[in-house]
């Protein structure tokens, strides 16, 4: 078969491919139509949604950083002039962050910044003796799918349950650290917190143990020198 008749008989495949094609979309074109259209509308939503997600994002993250400029504000020097953005008192000053903290949570709580100030709306809710409240943001803070933020308002609950005197409720929490530790809430640290809890029972034998283990698993670190120290002054 030589050249001329190989393209020709490819143009006619085109051609009856084509015309085939042409018939199909004719014979199906509100199909066609409806499914062009669809395609679109997905596209646009995708898009849409990405710079919607991109936007909100943003106006999170200013959000929480705001809160935490105001948690982080200086406190007045006594003697010296009130300034703006200086608070007179720490209980002032958790009160003006908590309700910013709050209002991020509610406004931003299926975006990781919302899940934060969660756990910030909690913290300054102990500070101001909300005890009810901040059971409920730390709550919500402990379950991020983060573990960083998660052992971060696990560690506060325990501690809110210890001062409520629901040590149970402590202790699990604390072994809850222990057994997944992340690298804002190390095992060590959450163990030390549980010895404590168990000295303020009067159970010293098994504070003791977790201070030893404390100390043998963490021999160059902060906590097992503090485990080590434990040891030494019981």
């Amino acid at each position: 078969m030589d050249t001329r008749t190989r393209r020709a008989l490819k143009n006619d495949r085109f051609a009856q491919a084509a015309v085939s094609s042409a018939s199909w979309i004719g014979e199906h074109q509100t199909s066609v139509v409806r499914w062009a259209i669809t395609a679109g509308a997905i596209l646009v939503l995708i898009v849409g949604g990405w710079i919607y997600g991109a936007w909100r994002s943003s106006a999170a993250n200013a959000a929480l950083g705001a809160a935490l400029d105001v948690y982080t504000s200086p406190l007045a020097q006594p003697g010296v002039p009130p300034e703006p953005g200086v608070y007179a008192t720490a209980a002032d000053r958790a009160k003006e962050a908590n309700r910013e903290f709050v209002a991020v949570a509610h406004d931003f709580g299926w975006l990781p910044e919302g899940s934060r100030a969660h756990y910030f709306a909690g913290v300054t809710y102990v500070e101001l003796g909300q005890n009810g409240s901040a059971e409920t943001e730390l709550t919500a803070a402990s379950h991020s799918w983060d573990r960083n933020l998660s052992n971060l308002a696990k560690l506060a609950l325990a501690g809110l349950y210890h001062q409520t005197s629901r040590d149970n409720e402590a202790i699990d929490l604390y072994n809850q650290i222990a057994a997944k530790p992340s690298a804002t809430v190390s095992a060590p640290v959450a163990q030390l917190d549980l010895a404590e809890l168990y000295a303020s029972e009067g159970k010293q034998d098994q504070a003791r143990a977790l201070w030893a283990k404390v100390r043998d698993a963490d021999k160059d670190g902060a906590a097992g020198e503090i485990a080590a120290q434990k040891l030494g002054s019981k």
